[in-house]
This record gives structure tokens, sequence and C-alpha cells, in this order.
């Protein structure tokens, strides 16, 4: 599955830094772990079971970084399932 450009809108946002993120959209449950600027890159997305773990798709983001910090690349990638 690939991710739809509103669900883009979410992760393009910078958060709290190092901290694990837990939101909604629509029928799918997020989590999203965020690095020490706050940019969300890792992504659990589907559905919250009864013990808290999302059962879905595990994201991972490939961020490339110039020497002044702008953003050369920004990739999400399917690392498959989430249990």
């Amino acid at each position: 599955m690939k991710l739809g450009e509103e669900v883009l809108k979410i992760l393009n946002k910078v958060y709290e830094p190092d901290r694990m993120i837990e939101t909604t959209f629509k029928r799918y449950d997020l989590a999203f772990k965020t690095d020490e600027a706050g940019r969300p890159i890792l992504l659990f997305m589907g559905q919250r079971d009864e013990s808290g773990q999302i059962k879905g798709e595990r994201y991972a983001r490939r961020l490339k970084l110039g020497p002044d910090g702008e953003i050369i690349k920004d990739h999400w990638e399917n690392k498959g399932k989430a249990s």
C-alpha cells in the first residue's frame, strides 16, 4: 500500500523530538516515531488490537540532508507487515 497525500500531510509536520506519536486518520490508527529534529521517521499504520499494538503496515522514512541541513531526498518505504 502506498501512502496517500493526506497521510503525507500529517507526516510532513514537525512534532516533539524523539517521541512516539499516536493518532488516527479516517479508519486507520497511526503511530510514528520522530527523530531528534521532530520529523517522523518510522510509521505503523493499521488497526490497533486489544493489547495496543497496531496490526497493518510498517514504513520507514529515508531522508538525505545536504551540508547546510536542507532536505535533498525524502522517501517513505514500505517495510512489510507490522504485528
